[in-house]
């Protein structure tokens, strides 16, 4: 079976019904896959219950997840299950799920950029009861029409030079994007019912600017376990004010470029095979930082990163919020997480 596009898993979404008990969502665009998981949830109503799991969980105890497919609600109603995966360590899981006499709670599995080669991805191919998808990070043309698209859902009717601001202040992140649409709305107060054209005033009111400031100088003390230094840096403003969301941004767009390596180096069995496979799509000078961040970080360390910088975001784009305490505390907390992996 060749892998779905784009309008088979709208169809399956909206259809949501036992001939697709496993949806694996994979690709460089994490942010992508998340939201379409999401839509699952969304389709199952705002009472479904979710249960998380991630890969470890699943390798240590693969018949889990064919048990949970198959269980009730404690108060009857709809329930889903969402899994964090590196790739092969569930594919007893999945197989078990896929084999199972019935299921009857779908399955989304988030799964990253795999390699055509792996097994996981080779099972949901040829299942008949699972749908593989791939989500790419969009870009020119194609990123411009996904934040018009998504701004036209909160009532925003943007200019083709406002979409390219909006893309590249996200830094091509969906889940980025879709923040500062929401921003937007709520500073516009725009809606389905009370449409609003979003002017370059609005957007530079809005949206951060980060294109002055060196996040990495926090960033990669961060993600290399420098606890000491980086509560330093904090101390001298590195994370106050307007810089807070840029170097939160920006620790997004590193760790996500951490997890594609990371991928690469356990599909080889060597970080350094997966550094110079890279080759100049590195800069040189980021090697030595980017390959001790990835003798810390493992696959499913790296997702709970992913998940704590997208919940920071958010809480950072609410008015009033107190953007350089989070930002401070989750980059601390991440930090001290690294020194202990040494």
């Amino acid at each position: 079976m060749k892998a779905a596009k784009r309008p088979d898993v709208e169809r399956a979404i909206e259809r949501l019904d036992e001939s697709v008990r496993l949806f694996l969502f994979h690709g460089p665009d994490e942010a992508g896959s998340a939201a379409l998981a999401e839509r699952v949830g969304a389709r199952l109503g705002a009472d479904a219950d979710r249960i998380d799991a991630d890969g470890a969980q699943l390798a240590r105890d693969p018949a889990w997840l064919a048990d949970e497919a198959a269980a009730q609600s404690l108060f009857g109603g709809p329930r889903w299950i969402r899994v964090r995966a590196s790739g092969d360590e569930v594919l007893a899981a999945a197989e078990a799920l896929l084999e199972a006499p019935r299921a009857g709670n779908p399955v989304v599995i988030l799964a990253g950029a795999l390699k055509p080669a792996s097994k996981l991805l080779k099972l949901a191919l040829a299942s008949p009861h699972a749908l593989a998808f791939a989500s790419y990070v969009p870009e020119g043309g194609d990123a411009a029409r996904l934040a018009t698209g998504l701004a036209a859902a909160r009532g925003l009717t943007l200019s083709g030079e406002g979409a390219r601001a909006l893309v590249e202040a996200s830094g091509g992140n969906r889940a980025v994007l879709e923040r500062e649409l929401d921003k937007l709305a709520d500073y516009l107060d725009a809606d389905a019912q009370t449409p609003r054209t979003v002017s370059a005033e609005a957007i530079a009111a809005v949206i951060a600017n980060d294109r002055d400031a060196d996040p990495f100088d926090v960033i990669d003390p961060v993600l290399t376990g420098m606890a000491r230094q980086v509560a330093d840096q904090i101390r001298q403003g590195a994370v106050a004010g307007p810089e807070a969301v840029a170097v939160i941004r920006a620790a997004f767009r590193r760790v996500l470029q951490l997890a594609a390596l990371r991928v690469e180096a356990d599909d080889r069995q060597s970080i350094s095979a997966a550094l110079e496979a890279a080759g100049k799509s590195l800069f040189w000078k980021d090697k030595p930082v980017i390959e001790a961040a990835l003798r810390r970080w493992d696959g499913p360390g790296l997702a709970t990163i992913i998940d704590r910088l997208t919940d920071a975001h958010a809480q950072m784009m609410a008015p009033g919020s107190p953007a350089g305490l989070i930002a401070a505390e989750q980059l601390l907390t991440i930090a001290r997480a690294a020194a202990r992996r040494r």
